[in-house]
């Protein structure tokens, strides 16, 4: 399992810095969200729908489909790079006073209440944020679709580019936005055998790659 998990840790870095040079940042028109026109089916599964969601969903609800998974995606991403980085900088960085050891799934247990605060206010600004953006306001949406999104809204898109990479053309935009979710993909399954396997043994995942 650790060895699975690891080799997607490493694709899905490597995979992310595919994306083709910086230009212009302009407006991105949206094509019709369907399952014939979304990003993120690629040979050979094509769409990978076995249970069949994304066929009986209608537009809106393929839309919230797809917005969950991209910030499970990016979260996961995140959360893999944070397994590695913490448990490789342990008791060497200012940062906790170099109170916080072990593997990574005890960490957020060792740390000071006060990070608890501010992580706290930080996801709930960020939320806040993608919720004004993407999200239709409450009093405007009918009873019988919760959870609406903006017609002109595309999933995942908050408008968070600080380098600029996202293309102006619809085709390299397209492109960028599978490679993403293939990334995220690959970091959900391992973000998710990091932590089955540090619970197994108690081990963290830098000291599995050390002594293997």
């Amino acid at each position: 399992m650790k060895i699975a998990a690891t080799l997607a840790l490493f694709a899905t870095p490597a995979a992310a810095f595919l994306a083709k040079a910086p230009v212009a940042k302009q407006n991105v028109a949206p094509l019709a969200f369907s399952i014939d026109t979304i990003p993120g089916a690629i040979a050979p599964t094509g769409l990978f729908d076995p249970l069949g969601f994304a066929e009986k969903a209608d537009e809106a609800t393929l839309k919230r489909y797809r917005e969950a998974e991209l910030t499970h995606g990016r979260v996961a991403m995140l959360a893999s790079v944070g397994f590695l980085v913490g448990e490789a900088v342990e008791s060497k960085t200012f940062i906790f006073n170099g109170e916080v050891t072990g593997p990574a799934i005890t960490h957020l247990a060792q740390i000071n209440p006060t990070f608890w605060l501010i992580l706290g206010v930080g996801i709930a600004r960020a939320e806040l944020d993608r919720a004004e953006i993407g999200w239709v306001e409450p009093e405007n949406v009918p009873v019988d679709k919760p959870g609406l999104l903006r017609d002109d809204y595309i999933p995942g898109n908050i408008g968070f580019d600080p380098l600029g990479l996202k293309p102006e053309d619809p085709e390299e935009f397209f492109e960028m936005q599978t490679k993403e979710l293939q990334n995220g993909r690959l970091a959900m399954l391992a973000a998710a055998g990091f932590l089955a396997q540090e619970l197994v043994d108690g081990k963290g995942i830098i000291e599995h790659l050390t002594s293997a």
